[in-house]
């Protein structure tokens, strides 16, 4: 006996006449856990809602209202965007039962610029303060003073590691599958392999990240360490995990005191985007930047250009606020009084 939620699901008009029987007909095809179908049952019925109120069908409705349907809903951005991939998947669906060409909801998850990404729990990208990378940078170069051999080459590796995301803008997985040869001496990029081939990439690095790499690997043959990794967990060469590479970050952003002065956490991630603005205040083309940070779309390194932007806007704001702030002249209060100690009373 055939399925006849299946052959309900094959006809255009279906879609039109009762787009919830529809939807559940399709889901039964797509093996999802009841849990999970029943969240997807939910999230559709809001839109189908939405639609209604804005006088639209799945066969009129246009780019801006699915926009203003993920914009308008009072959840976190991830959220929103597992709404915005539900509609996607499901209008390529009818679309293709329609044999029509455009889908409005394809190309909205690539708008960096879209009102629905601007959630109330999206954290802005995080940088370094230039005076911040300075001191990290001049730590980095600081003696090491007299340590045990094992700590000693523990240090030369972690300051290396630190080089490689803030020099080299590489990813905390990459980086712990970067192996000796990946580099050369002295060699002004590092090879990030790929299990694709197509996705292996050269990453430049700063010549500050160049010189202490080669300490790192004249230190690692000093200590004698096995395997073929650029940074092992121990002098057996096995991988460091990432957790044990966190803490070792964090130990040396420590070290260098500026995390003291930090409200947030100066993480690998930090350490990568201000590897790239870096690069964006040299006027390096985003495109090129995106093809170091081993981006696939040109749009994430264009979004990762504009929080630099708007980031950079906001540190202008605050040095201008705090100069206006430096130059007022001080506050009188109502018996005369002056709040500088220096200055004689009204």
């Amino acid at each position: 006996m055939p399925n006849t939620s299946d052959l309900f699901d094959q006809q255009s008009t279906d879609w039109q006449a009762d787009p919830h029987a529809a939807f559940d007909a399709w889901l039964t095809q797509q093996a999802f856990r009841a849990s999970s179908a029943d969240v997807y049952r939910a999230q559709w019925g809001n839109f189908l809602e939405w639609l209604a109120t804005k006088r639209a069908t799945l066969h009129t409705v246009q780019r801006p209202v699915i926009e203003q349907f993920v914009a308008q809903l009072d959840i976190r951005r991830p959220q929103r965007m597992r709404y915005l991939r539900l509609i996607e998947r499901v209008l390529d669906h009818v679309r293709e039962v329609e044999s029509a060409a455009t889908n409005p909801a394809r190309f909205i998850a690539q708008d960096g610029n879209a009102a629905w990404r601007k959630a109330r729990d999206n954290e802005p990208t995080g940088f370094l303060t230039h005076d911040e990378r300075a001191l990290l940078v001049a730590h980095l170069f600081s003696p090491i003073g007299t340590l045990p051999a094992g700590q000693r080459w523990r240090e030369r590796r972690d300051r290396a590691l630190v080089a490689v995301f803030l020099g080299g803008g590489v990813k905390t997985g990459e980086a712990a599958q970067l192996t000796i040869e990946c580099y050369a001496a002295g060699a002004p990029y590092v090879t990030v392999d790929a299990s694709n081939p197509l996705l292996i990439r050269q990453a430049r690095l700063a010549p500050f990240a160049t010189e202490l790499i080669d300490n790192w690997i004249s230190e690692r043959k000093t200590a004698g360490l096995s395997g073929e990794l650029l940074f092992p967990a121990a002098p057996s060469g096995r991988p460091m995990h990432k957790a044990t590479m966190l803490r070792a970050i964090d130990a040396v952003v420590a070290a260098s005191g500026i995390a003291a002065s930090r409200v947030a956490r100066a993480s690998p991630q930090t350490l990568r985007n201000t590897y790239a603005a870096e690069l964006f205040e040299d006027g390096t083309d985003p495109d090129r930047v995106g093809q170091w940070l081993g981006f696939q779309q040109t749009i994430s390194a264009n979004r990762l250009h504009r929080a630099w932007q708007e980031w950079m806007g906001e540190q202008i704001r605050e040095r201008d606020m705090a100069q206006a702030r430096a130059g007022e002249a001080p506050d009188v209060d109502p018996h005369g009084l002056s709040d500088d100690p220096e200055k004689p009373h009204l």
